[in-house]
């Protein structure tokens, strides 16, 4: 047996080890919702639960928490990406604490908290749900942007120099590719959170599956908080197993 066969050999159980691993996520979302499907069919619902667990309601509700996960979450790569270069700069060491500070702030400020200055601020609304959840979630982006900026290996940043590079071509073609895993994983912790913080967007009227959780907790109706808390828990899920895969995709070849 030659070395190309053993090599060959080798690469493929790990080929197919990493897709069933990758597989075991949306199967268990999949799995979690024909269970709760199921379970609700059983009840006997009153007028109340029925109006709030219905296809065009639970629908509409899916579509307001995807929507503020995703446009909250696009706000913060716009503002944590280029704020982690800046910081990651050693000529910028006299503003990269208060660029953390700032960050930080965001999540030692309790959100239900930062929501209610911000409605006072802005009124109720989708925008003042966008305000507390980007500002909660830009930190780990910011953070994992900066380190993973900081980690390049310094000889191929002169490396690239020498092969004429301008400052701006090394971190478009080197530091940023090489800090693409970082990036992801930070994206991906963000992502996470947003979704989870997203319910408490229903007490500034922003729609999403923390409507259904605080209506079924003040009417006394667990089947609508139930149903709320699964969906919101699957979405998690689920977009934490996209970030996985955007995790494998993503990354430089060889890393």
């Amino acid at each position: 047996m030659t070395a190309e066969t053993v090599a060959v050999g080798r690469v493929r159980p790990a080929g197919g080890a990493l897709g069933l691993r990758h597989l075991i996520t949306p199967l268990a979302v999949c799995a979690a919702l024909a269970a709760l499907y199921a379970w609700v069919g059983t009840l006997e619902l009153d007028s109340i639960e029925r109006r709030s667990l219905n296809r065009t309601v639970i629908l509409t509700k899916a579509v307001e928490h995807i929507q503020l996960t995703l446009v909250a979450t696009a706000l913060v790569l716009v503002i944590a990406i280029p704020l982690g270069i800046v910081a990651s700069r050693a000529r910028n060491r006299l503003i990269t604490p208060v660029i953390l500070t700032a960050a930080n702030l965001g999540q030692a400020i309790p959100c239900i908290g930062l929501l209610v200055l911000c409605t006072f601020l802005m009124g109720v609304g989708f925008q003042t749900a966008l305000v507390g959840l980007v500002a909660y979630a830009v930190l780990p982006v910011l953070r994992n942007t900066m380190i993973g900026v900081q980690q390049v290996d310094p000889t191929l940043i002169e490396a690239a120099r020498g092969m004429g590079m301008t400052r701006g071509q090394i971190l478009r073609r080197v530091e940023l590719k090489l800090a693409v895993p970082a990036i992801l994983a930070g994206l991906r912790t963000a992502l996470v959170l947003t979704v989870g913080v997203a319910t408490l967007g229903a007490f500034v009227a922003a729609g999403g599956f923390g409507e259904l959780i605080i209506n079924g907790l003040k009417l006394n109706r667990m089947p609508v908080t139930v149903v709320g808390a699964v969906l919101t828990a699957c979405i998690a899920f689920a977009v934490d197993w996209l970030g996985a895969l955007a995790e494998n995709l993503l990354k430089p070849r060889g890393m």
